[in-house]
């Protein structure tokens, strides 16, 4: 009997040392096991142990004490695995959505690949700039009463409405901008702590009630208020948008799937004209702006009902930090005065995730350390020549462009009675604006993808463009004026994904969607904000439409010779260099949104 159980203790002994070593490896292997996983394993114990009968009166006969030695280790084996599986499930989260779906059916779409993406970011990018082209549409913007000879004609559209002058009607186009430039700036900072996809979300809702907002508005004063708050919903977008069509298009491919993003601005502003020449002219304005505020409904459920992406470069995930702190191998690293770098974030800043009882003095605090971090950003980006340089080149380009958008229809109507200006400058901008904006991206891809053979497509384009569309508004002709003008601006459309790709590309990872704000906020506060009050101001005193669009085009060379000098700045395609918390880029490519981009998906669209 005394050999019986000593054997029978030996035995039990191994089996749990068995279960340990065998819950690590299942764990591991197998992260969520299946319910029930447990009694089917016991149950196949048991029938194992079947065929041995004396083993199993061996163990019937082991005393109280080692039951109770093996029920504790079992229970340290349960414990082992249940850490060890919180350990799998963080490495799951930190190698992005794929590595915690792929294979084991998990809960992300399989319809939502890269593709996808790009089609929905277009989409909204394009419902972004209707809006803006509609505002600008005759039919949405009007005219104010006109008197002469003791007749006056009724005024229409928002002009007649509020009773606007040139000058107060170029401020509204300019409204909206208001709050682009303050939130753009607000939204890139929270990127770093919050998910920038649930961020687009937030945006796009404010951007919805805005433009629904502007329908009812009731005076000048009501509408402005309105369109600041659609600029501060298109902020969040504008910001982090091309960043993630940036992290997921093929590598030969990126400046293509940015035109093709960016694409969207001139049809969006075109398809605008005509969208406010026709509804504002049967519906009435108001409508017009309701319309596109029901068109965005679906991507606004989409931002908060799609599984969210991380951005590459950035890390903002909680249970990323806790769960390293249920790594084993941490545990010891720290224990044993490890290394400090082991966590991204640092001691203290899982210490601000931590819930705390709020008081002025620590939100204080905590606003000055964003701030600081603001500042030390906002330092290493403009220590960037070659950034610095591509955004004075577009801010000049876009001085022109936004004048264009807004004011071509009356211009256009005024040189050459045009009878239907909305329709006429729609037409030639869809058209001009695609073949461009593709052509200028399949362009540099072709070329190779670089940034100072970007600088040479920026500086040749906008040249031949610039003389192209001062050439058109020499001609007094409109037969002449529209082939002359659309050559024009195929070649200042091609500019559009190559400037974008030198903003990307020429600054380290987690600064981009800070560099994507600052470039938005200087185009606007330097380029098209103040670009329409003063063109409309301009002809308020001379009263010449043709002299007022010479001399705006002629800007148009300034950007050219800023673009011209990037070419001999020395340059870096700082795309894969290392994040801020200086992760190498093999393991930061775990950190970039990996969609469901296999050949299942791919054969699928």
């Amino acid at each position: 009997m005394g050999g019986s159980s000593v054997a029978a203790q030996e035995a039990s002994d191994d089996a749990a040392a068995a279960r340990v070593v065998g819950s690590h490896v299942d764990s591991a292997s197998n992260p969520l096991p299946p319910p029930g996983s447990a009694t089917s394993a016991a149950e196949g114990e048991q029938e194992h142990a079947k065929p041995e009968a004396p083993a199993e009166a061996a163990a019937a006969a082991a005393p109280v004490e080692a039951k109770q030695e093996a029920a504790a280790a079992a229970a340290a084996a349960a414990a082992a695995g249940v850490q060890a599986m919180a350990v799998t499930v963080v490495r799951d989260v930190e190698a992005g959505p794929d590595a915690s779906t792929s294979g084991q059916g998990g809960d992300k779409p399989s319809w939502f690949t890269p593709k996808r993406l790009l089609v929905m970011f277009c989409i909204i990018n394009m419902l972004n700039y209707v809006d803006r082209g509609a505002i600008a549409s005759n039919g949405v913007n009007g005219s104010r009463t006109k008197c002469s000879g003791g007749t006056c004609s009724p005024g229409s559209g928002i002009q007649g409405d509020f009773d606007l002058n040139n000058a107060e009607d170029g401020v509204l186009s300019s409204a909206f901008m208001v709050g682009l430039l303050v939130a753009s700036l607000i939204f890139a900072s929270l990127a770093k702590r919050y998910n920038p996809f649930r961020l687009i979300g937030v945006g796009l809702l404010v951007w919805t009630i805005a433009t629904a907002g502007c329908g009812a508005s009731f005076d000048f004063w009501s509408i402005t208020i309105c369109r600041m708050l659609v600029g501060v919903g298109e902020a969040s977008f504008i910001s982090l948008a091309a960043p993630f069509i940036d992290d997921n298009a093929p590598v030969a491919q990126k400046t293509a799937w940015l035109a093709m993003f960016y694409m969207c601005i001139p049809t969006g502003i075109a398809l605008g004209y005509v969208y406010g020449g026709l509804i504002g002219k049967t519906l009435g304005w108001r409508a017009a702006f309701w319309g596109e505020s029901i068109l965005m409904v679906p991507f606004v459920i989409l931002g908060f009902v799609i599984k969210p992406l991380e951005m590459k470069g950035l890390s903002h995930s909680g249970i990323k930090e806790y769960g390293q702190m249920l790594n084993p191998e941490v545990q010891d690293q720290i224990n044993n005065n490890g290394p400090k770098h082991v966590m991204p974030g640092g001691i203290n800043d899982l210490a601000g995730k931590v819930p705390q009882k709020f008081s002025f003095s620590r939100f204080g605090r905590r606003l000055m350390t964003e701030i600081g971090l603001f500042s030390k950003d906002m330092k290493e980006l403009l220590q960037e020549k070659v950034f610095v340089t591509v955004v004075l080149g577009y801010i000049s380009y876009n001085f022109v462009i936004g004048a264009y958008s807004y004011w071509g229809p009356k211009a256009g109507q005024q040189i050459y009675n045009m009878t239907s200006a909305d329709l006429m400058f729609g037409g030639i901008t869809i058209v001009c604006g695609i073949v461009g904006t593709l052509a200028g991206g399949f362009t540099l891809d072709k070329i190779g993808s670089t940034i100072p053979n970007a600088f040479k497509l920026l500086s040749a384009a906008t040249f031949l463009g610039a003389i192209f569309c001062f050439g058109a508004f020499c001609f007094k002709s409109l037969y002449g004026f529209i082939p002359c003008f659309s050559v024009g601006e195929i070649l200042v459309f091609a500019t559009q994904a190559p400037v974008n790709f030198v903003c990307l590309h020429s600054v380290m990872p987690h600064l981009r969607p800070l560099a994507m704000a600052v470039s938005t906020v200087s185009i606007h506060i330097f380029g098209d904000v103040p670009s329409s009050p003063l063109v409309g101001l301009l002809q308020d005193k001379i009263n010449n439409w043709r002299s007022t669009a010479l001399i705006l085009t002629s800007i148009l060379f300034i950007a050219a010779v800023f673009w011209f000098i990037g070419i001999f700045v020395p340059s870096v395609d700082r795309f894969n260099e290392e994040s801020e918390h200086g992760v190498p880029a093999a393991e930061r490519s775990n950190l970039r949104p990996l969609l469901d981009d296999n050949e299942e998906a791919r054969a699928s669209d």
